[in-house]
């Protein structure tokens, strides 16, 4: 099996040799540059052209979204993930107004990381959830375990069926039920696991398979436009 290669980036040694020990446990891993700055991940990007380039917000020398100005001019196929500590980093990366990036907390367990950088890989962009969503979700983390022991096969399968970004009507034509039952199962959904919106329903349902907690991108765009379905 071919391996990930991934360069990674952080101004902080210790979290280099974290990444790169966290990695390095896994043969679909393969760490092809560790630097501790912006120019040298530049160039380690340019030469070496990793699956996923794996990055500290602000690096010194050249900033995250300088890097991802500058190599994405180049129409690289590096897939970018900044892993960030803050809200202030987050904020910084999306300023440059650049597309083809993902988030990772540095919060994350290193299982959740791995998890992650697989789904990276595979092609989903993940994106942090909004702040309001980001505590309810963790409002939910005690009973959603139990609570998703009782929905039905059916329900399971739109829940994931949401976590994909898909319509109601796509749900539809996906499971050849009408928009009307869509509508009648989410409502059943809603009222076991206890919350009110799609946005959640699919953070809750990635977190169930893979624990990142993370919205992917066609999540962010079409979940929040297909609200008014529910």
């Amino acid at each position: 099996m071919r391996s990930i290669t991934v360069v990674i980036a952080d101004r902080h040694p210790v979290v280099l040799k974290g990444l790169s020990n966290v990695l390095g446990a896994h043969s679909d891993f393969r760490i092809v540059a560790s630097c501790t700055d912006g120019p040298g991940s530049v160039e380690a990007i340019r030469n070496l052209a990793p699956d996923i380039a794996v990055l500290d917000g602000s690096l010194p020398g050249v900033t995250g979204p300088e890097i991802l100005s500058i190599v994405n001019i180049e129409n690289r196929s590096t897939r970018f993930v900044f892993f960030i500590s803050s809200e202030v980093e987050r904020e910084l990366v999306m300023s440059a107004g650049a597309d083809g990036y993902s988030f990772i907390s540095k919060d994350v367990t290193p299982e959740i990381l791995v998890q992650s950088l697989r789904q990276v890989a595979g092609g989903r962009r993940l994106l942090p959830l909004p702040p309001a969503d980001q505590a309810a979700l963790r409002e939910q983390s005690a009973i959603t375990e139990n609570a998703l022991a009782v929905l039905t096969e059916r329900e399971r399968q739109i829940m994931r069926l949401v976590s994909e970004g898909l319509s109601n009507k796509e749900i539809g034509r996906r499971l050849n039920i009408s928009n009307g039952t869509i509508k009648v199962h989410l409502h059943h959904i809603f009222q076991k696991l206890e919350i009110s919106n799609r946005t959640v329903l699919a953070a809750i349902a990635i977190s169930q398979d893979d624990g990142a907690g993370l919205a992917p991108e066609n999540e962010s765009s079409r979940i929040r436009r297909g609200l008014q379905q529910t």
